[in-house]
């Protein structure tokens, strides 16, 4: 506990410390009447130690007086004279804090009739202790100082043998110690940062969430293990988790699909704490017994409290306790801190189902983005296939149209290869690989089997080498020039130029087509599935400036409603080298 938490409880702890203190001299003033009257006090100490009893049960009565006075100024308790004076006037703990006020009472008439024993008479001062325990010990025979020391050796070495062994003794140990020593069972603060610590358990051996949710709160109520229960889609209970759990693995299969709902439904209403040994016991409250609780459920003999985990209003979870070797009743306080706590867990369980959905929903999106590019690139070989088969027909019988055709339809059947791969689920654009290229083979087979159905001027250097992947620059190119021939009117050519610099080189494909408006060009042109054109797929501009953005290079649009657009891709310049053998896929 930090300064901020004991802030404006001064006085109640000045109490507290006085009221201790009073203990501890009643103790030593008793124990030393106890020790007198059973003659254990040697003669020569007698009188010395006769003092220190007068005197401690006088500055005990001074620390009972200082105990009470100083509630008075407490802000939190407010008590008054009379709270601190007459049992039962004070709310707070009234049973406790009457027995508190009759034992100061007494207290104090025992110590006080010691200085009045000389007015009374020592006759009746005697017969006054004769209803104490020290006054019904000195007139017996037995030396009652050693039968004490003797049954608080035996207790001591009881507790020493059993506490250690037995899980029950430790359990019901711990419930007395709280209920009778604390004013509250836990310290919320230290209960909450293990439950969180708990929760929020990361890394490769960490256990699953279910798993870690259940330890949380068996950590909090000190069982053995827990079962998570979850609801289908179709109402059904279901097991999504366990931890150390030894009974039935799966109640849920027992219980008719709309008795389950009904449940499930009630629970998530109403929110309360399932007490299954108060249902079995028939002192449930009248709300909890409205649950209606399936008999599977009930007879789970492992089943010692349910917590329902509740986020926005709808049940999530329900987490089955497993029961410890001393079943103690459950209380307020018990309810209150679980219930608090299903909500934090049902929040992290629906975080997690949430990223779940998410991934799931990413993995859906990347395969549809993936298939939407291979649905282009295949409209586009469909485009070159149909214009061979078309050509087939006119000049199948001469030998060189052949050998072009077979070439064609083995880079045709290479591409589709490729696209097949990249449908894979762990497939992905292939990695670009920039090497010093010569340019005007790339651009002449980009422009190859658009030429068929529309004219393409190829214009410009073409001995210049560029450093670019030969495969994903030609696709870029291809992109762009289908672009601009369905943008273009029948008749009207596309341009495709090639310019050399000392640094760059660049490809520039232009039409005199439709255009496009700058807000359109700003955001929409490369964003995928944006697209002018009537059943277009609008992935062809976003992936040929990915495909540039890969090999280094850039792609600049310009482009005015009514006068035509131009793409210009420029991509570093490269050193001639001996030309390789250009793969066909």
């Amino acid at each position: 506990m930090n300064a901020q938490d004991l802030a404006g409880h001064e006085w109640w702890l000045a109490s507290r410390a006085a009221g201790i203190v009073a203990m501890i001299l009643v103790s030593v003033s008793v124990g030393l009447g106890l020790a007198n009257a059973a003659k254990l006090i040697p003669p020569r100490s007698r009188r010395a130690l006769i003092a220190i009893h007068e005197q401690s049960a006088l500055a005990a009565l001074i620390a009972i007086a200082a105990h009470g006075l100083l509630l008075l100024p407490d802000s939190w308790l407010h008590p008054g004279a009379g709270g601190i004076a007459v049992p039962f006037v004070i709310d707070y703990r009234p049973l406790a804090v009457a027995a508190g006020i009759v034992a100061g009472y007494a207290a104090a008439l025992l110590g006080l009739s010691f200085y009045v024993r000389r007015k009374i008479g020592a006759r009746l001062w005697r017969k006054l202790h004769m209803g104490t325990l020290a006054g019904a010990l000195r007139h017996t025979h037995w030396n009652w100082g050693s039968v004490a020391t003797a049954l608080l050796l035996i207790v001591l070495s009881v507790a020493a043998v059993v506490l250690p062994l037995s899980q029950w003794a430790r359990g019901w140990v711990k419930v007395k110690v709280a209920k009778h020593l604390f004013e509250h069972r836990y310290d919320y603060r230290t209960e909450w940062l293990r439950f969180t610590e708990t929760i929020g358990i990361t890394g490769p051996d960490a256990p699953p969430l279910g798993q870690r949710v259940i330890k949380a709160f068996a950590d909090i109520l000190d069982a053995p293990g827990g079962l998570l229960l979850i609801a289908d889609e179709n109402g059904s209970i279901e097991p999504a988790a366990s931890w150390n759990w030894s009974g039935n693995a799966n109640p849920g299969a027992a219980i008719p699909g709309t008795e389950a709902l009904a449940f499930w439904l009630s629970v998530g209403a109403e929110g309360r704490i399932i007490d299954f040994d108060a249902h079995a016991g028939g002192w449930a409250d009248a709300r909890d017994l409205e649950l209606d609780i399936p008999q599977p459920l009930l007879g789970e003999e492992q089943a010692w409290t349910g917590v329902p985990l509740i986020h926005d209003d709808r049940l999530v979870g329900l987490v089955l306790l497993a029961a410890p070797d001393y079943r103690r009743p459950l209380d307020w306080e018990d309810f209150d801190l679980l219930r608090t706590a299903g909500r934090q867990a049902a929040s992290s369980l629906s975080e997690a189902h949430g990223q779940q959905a998410l991934m799931n929903a990413q993995r859906f999106e990347d395969f549809n983005r993936r298939f939407a590019f291979i649905l282009h690139d295949v409209k586009n070989l469909v485009s070159q296939l149909s214009l061979l088969a078309r050509n087939a027909e006119r000049h199948a019988d001469n030998a060189d149209f052949r050998t072009d055709m077979v070439a064609t339809l083995k880079g045709s059947v290479g591409k589709m290869n490729d696209l097949l791969a990249r449908l894979a689920p762990a497939a992905d654009q292939r990695p670009a690989k920039p090497e010093p290229a010569p340019l005007r083979p790339i651009v002449a087979s980009a422009i190859a089997a658009k030429r068929g159905d529309h004219e393409v001027k190829l214009l410009g250097d073409g001995n210049m080498w560029v450093m670019a992947d030969p495969l994903l620059l030609e696709q870029a190119i291809g992109h762009l020039v289908q672009n601009a021939v369905d943008a273009s009117k029948p008749g009207e050519p596309v341009t495709v130029r090639m310019e050399c610099g000392e640094r760059h080189s660049s490809v520039t494909v232009a039409d005199n087509g439709a255009g496009m408006d700058v807000d359109f060009v700003r955001t929409r042109l490369f964003q995928p599935f944006a697209s002018t054109k009537k059943g277009g797929f609008g992935v062809g501009a976003f992936e040929a400036k990915s495909l540039v953005s890969a090999m280094g290079g850039r792609l600049v649009v310009e482009s005015k409603p009514g006068e035509g657009s131009s793409f210009t891709i420029t991509l570093p310049a490269a050193q001639h080298a001996a030309e390789p053998q250009r793969k066909i896929a």
